[in-house]
């Protein structure tokens, strides 16, 4: 397609680097988008003479074998407004293009205020196929949208179908034509909910694929295998060798003479390329210091992925931070993805793969759990822990700094991985929150997903993890976690004790528990303890301390068949035989009574879980079972095949109306253990039910002016006076943007005489409040503060007496007057932008509730209708809202509605960094808004929004 002509040479403007992108493909390799410039007149002549003639000839409609310099010129100067082009690089080489030009209404070269460019791709040949102009297409539309324009135009030959799939498949607003022997293509570029939906499901696509090729290698490579047995590479080495890995396996060692070398058998070389064939993955274990160079060795030669197990990075230090910048920047040239570094490696027990390319010197059992951790030391625990119980793992990642791949790309992995039921993350930090909890939740609406959260306390970030920390309480991440579906649990022996249930037992169907077993007191204990989580246990059965295994299959039947309850909890303690000695040498036969139970139940799957004391035979017996459990579809070594659009997970037996599969019976050495992991199961299941099938909707209300809202911010910012650190807006400011969103505060009049009171009452009406504001004073009744129903001038008079002779000068209280309100209940809603969580709605009662009680209740912005009344719902205090002894129910849709509103706000200018409305009292009809603050400040980066992009370095 021939662009628009040459223009005129125009100022150039400063090179944009915030354009600049790590891109991760269609299958999985990644890129570099940034922009061209000058210097790389040689990188496009090489870059076209590899694109084939058929390629060139749909680019320029007709025959066009070589760039002219005046070509050259052109396409390498823009001014980064009217004019840009944009590169996908690869080991610093072209790949592809991209570029525009502004056009006005007769397609002819312009300058803003034209909105409408002409837009143009070139793909090399090699890599056509890997979702590159997709790729480059997000990102010039970002481009073009910041620089004022709105539409592109397009012409494409009827037979080139690929670039007219890849515009049309884009889920932009477009109107199509076929001109003069062409398609001619006009896209709008504002972002629609398909568009949206569309670049998610391909970074889906692309990170899981990227995470597959690291998971299931068809070759891998140790690099630092010592001669010697011993060291960290050898050791991976025998590890990988004792899994039986069905891939191949070479030893690299740069200290190896010339000639063939065998180290554990397998063939040894000085460098990658010594070895002469394809290396999928690499281990990577050398000093830090002699990481770039095998990395380059790696990335010369088509290495895939990397397993960084060196340490002396980030962890170490300001210097050690600066090599992990490098060692990304220096992989993602070459298209490589790495785990690490410090990295503890990587398992995947599907029969077809068998990796172990870690430093656990035992390969797990096969099983449905996918297991994260970010610390070696915590993976090591938590493996031997899992192991102990009999739990299989489907694959496991222990991702050490997490510089590149992260738990955000195993959601993604893990998310439509039909060999995993469930998910488990150790996470010490969370780089992307607003993904990950866009991640989480759509993992959790198919498969649980359970999270432990180390150094939640310390108000750092752990050693080498570069990320923003959290300014809100533990309590309120942990709220806003469960708001996406994840189970939240604060210790790893709590982590293995969920997991152990979620992936071996069915959801349950409500929160009714039968228990039975042998010992009273331990049936209490379990009483007790499911009265602590909010479930709803039936009274228990003692089957007494002579009740065998017989019994214990007739009761386990008969609460399995009682539709009364929705779950079982099975209490035993050793039993007393007939000679009056304690029996604890039975459990095999217990355990195989148990199951025989379950197997034969009729009806829908409920859960059961053991509770023991001092019976580890009956433990081991029912763990053992997990070993036997038919393994899920295995996963194939390479080439892997693209994961599907939508989940294949296990979990969608339910929705095929097949019953879930049974498995082994959980069993735990404590009650509130087990109590706790099934409360957990039953939160869940009932966020899947309601929650996550129905998430509500961001609703849409009038009186509400985005743009009007944009352009009084716009200006307010751009005062010469502001702070560049943020502004906490005037009273009039206030009130006007608030109003631009239908949000009225009441107004009030200042008061610094009495006969200034007098003339704000009589100019807003009797009765009034008389109120001061000063700092120490706001928002504290308690105090005497404020004086209410003033009906007259005389009252007014006398309470302002009383304030300034009580509190002080009226320079300190700084008093004001405002109208009275129909009385009700006083509220706050606040909202507020956090740098790990993002944006936050809260909500509670005004006053000791909220401030010296902490109830306050809190969800993610957007919020939805659903979020909104669960907020309302959520605190302690809610009964004061609906009627608590014979009160009068306060008009709760108002307040959700306002809630709502600035819910909008907030998510529609991410400059509006935080908002009180403190007090709004809710009336039985209607509310008023009494008092507001809003501050801005230059927006942070929203890293959840915009085309996709690895994280920067």
């Amino acid at each position: 397609m021939q662009s628009a002509s040459e223009q005129s040479p125009q100022p150039e403007h400063a090179y944009p680097d915030h354009w600049e992108a790590d891109v991760v493909l269609r299958d999985g390799g990644t890129a570099r988008i940034r922009p061209i410039t000058v210097d790389d007149a040689e990188r496009l002549v090489s870059f076209y003479e590899q694109v084939s003639d058929e390629s060139k000839y749909y680019r320029f409609f007709a025959p066009y074998p070589r760039l002219s310099a005046k070509d050259v010129h052109r396409f390498t100067h823009h001014d980064f407004v009217d004019r840009v082009g944009l590169a996908a690089t690869v080991g610093g080489e072209f790949i592809a293009t991209v570029r525009y030009d502004r056009i006005n209404d007769q397609g002819r070269p312009a300058s803003a205020p034209a909105d409408e460019a002409e837009v143009a791709f070139l793909v090399q040949d090699a890599h056509q196929g890997r979702g590159v102009a997709s790729a480059l297409l997000e990102h010039i539309a970002a481009v073009a949208r910041e620089r004022g324009i709105r539409r592109f135009a397009a012409e494409v030959l009827p037979a080139n179908n690929k670039m007219i799939k890849v515009f049309t498949d884009a889920g932009y607003t477009q109107k199509r034509s076929f001109e003069d022997g062409a398609v001619r293509l006009h896209l709008d570029l504002e972002p629609t909910d398909r568009s949206l939906a569309v670049q998610r499901a391909r970074e889906q696509r692309a990170e899981a694929r990227s995470v597959q090729r690291l998971l299931a290698p068809g070759s891998v490579a140790v690099i630092g295998a010592g001669r010697a047995p011993g060291g960290v590479g050898r050791t991976v080495l025998r590890n990988l060798l004792d899994s039986g890995y069905t891939g191949r396996v070479h030893a690299v060692n740069a200290a190896l003479g010339e000639g063939p070398h065998e180290l554990e058998g397998v063939p040894a070389f000085r460098s990658v390329a010594d070895i002469g064939e394809p290396v999928d993955l690499a281990v990577v274990a050398v000093p830090a210091e002699r990481v770039p160079e095998a990395v380059a060795d790696c990335g010369e030669h088509g290495v895939r992925g990397l397993v960084v197990l060196s340490a002396g990075y980030a962890e170490s230090g300001a210097e050690g931070r600066e090599r992990q910048r490098a060692l990304v920047r220096q992989a993602r040239s070459y298209g490589m993805r790495i785990i690490g570094p410090n990295a503890f490696g990587i398992i995947n027990t599907a029969e077809s793969v068998r990796l172990n390319a870690s430093l656990a010197p035992q390969m797990p059992v096969a099983g449905r759990i996918g297991l994260f951790t970010q610390s070696g030391a915590i993976g090591i625990a938590l493996l031997a822990g899992l192991h102990r119980r009999g739990a299989g793992l489907s694959s496991f990642l222990s991702a050490g700094n997490r510089a590149d791949v992260s738990g955000n790309d195993l959601l993604q992995h893990w998310y439509d991985d039909p060999a995993t039921d469930v998910v488990l993350l150790y996470l010490e930090s969370i780089g992307n929150p607003r993904k990950f909890t866009r991640l989480a939740r759509r993992t959790a609406a198919v498969k649980p997903v359970v999270v432990v959260k180390g150094a939640r306390h310390s108000g750092s970030a752990p050693p080498g993890h570069r990320v923003p920390v959290t300014r809100i309480p533990h309590a309120t991440v942990s709220v806003l976690l469960r708001q996406a579906g994840v189970i939240r649990v604060d210790t790893v022996t709590e982590l293995v004790d969920a997991g152990l249930l979620l992936a071996d037992q069915p959801l349950p169907a409500g929160p009714r528990v039968a228990i039975l077993g042998n010992s009273e007191s331990l049936g209490l204990l379990t009483y007790d303890a499911c009265l602590t989580e909010g479930l709803r246990p039936l009274r228990p059965l003692d089957l007494t301390t002579g009740a065998g295994p017989a019994d214990f299959r007739a009761a386990l039947t008969a609460a399995l068949a009682d539709d009364a309850c929705d779950a079982v909890v099975v209490t035993a303690i050793p039993w007393v035989g007939e000679n009056g000695a304690t029996e604890s040498g039975d459990g095999e036969v217990l355990a195989a009574a148990l199951r025989s139970a379950v197997a034969a139940a009729p009806g829908p799957a409920k859960p059961v879980v053991v509770v023991h004391v001092e019976m580890g035979a009956l433990a081991e017996a029912l763990s053992a079972a997990t070993r036997t459990r038919p393994a899920g579809p295995a996963t194939p070594v390479a080439p892997a095949p693209a994961p599907a659009t939508e989940p294949a997970a296990a979990a969608s037996e339910e929705a095929a109306g097949q019953p879930p599969a049974r498995g082994p019976i959980p069993a735990y050495p404590a009650a509130e253990r087990a109590v706790r992991a099934l409360a957990e199961a039953v939160r869940y299941a009932q966020w899947r039910r309601q929650t996550a099938a129905d998430p509500g909707r961001v609703p849409e209300f009038e009186h509400i002016d985005e743009t009007g809202a944009a352009a009084l911010i716009e200006r307010i910012l751009g005062e010469p006076a502001v702070d560049a650190r943020g502004v906490t807006l005037g009273t009039e400011d206030t009130l006007a943007l608030l109003g631009r969103y239908g949000i009225e505060v009441l107004p009030t009049l200042p008061a610094p005489t009495p006969d200034d009171a007098v003339r704000a009452a009589a100019r807003l009406g009797f009765p009034v409040a008389l109120k001061t504001t000063a700092p120490h004073l706001r928002h504290r009744p308690d105090l005497g503060g404020v004086r209410l129903d003033l009906a007259t001038e005389e009252q007014l008079r006398t309470a302002y007496a009383e304030l300034t002779e009580t509190l002080g000068k009226p320079e300190e209280l700084q008093p004001v007057v405002q109208a009275m309100v129909p009385r009700g209940v006083d509220t706050v809603v606040r909202a507020a932008i956090d740098p790990a969580v993002g944006a936050v709605l809260s909500f509670g009662l005004a006053g000791a509730a909220s401030e010296l009680l902490g109830d306050m209740s809190h969800r993610l912005v957007p919020a939805t209708d659903r979020d909104a009344a669960d907020l309302v719902r959520s605190i302690r205090t809610a009964p004061l809202l609906f009627g608590w002894r014979g009160s009068a129910p306060v008009d709760t849709p108002a307040l959700e509605e306002l809630l709502l509103r600035v819910s909008r706000l907030v998510d529609d200018h991410p400059e509006v960094v935080a908002i009180s409305l403190e007090p709004v009292v809710v009336a039985p009809r209607g509310l008023s808004v009494l008092g507001a603050t809003v501050r801005l400040a230059p927006p942070p980066p929203r890293t959840d929004l915009g085309p996709r992009r690895l994280p920067s370095y």
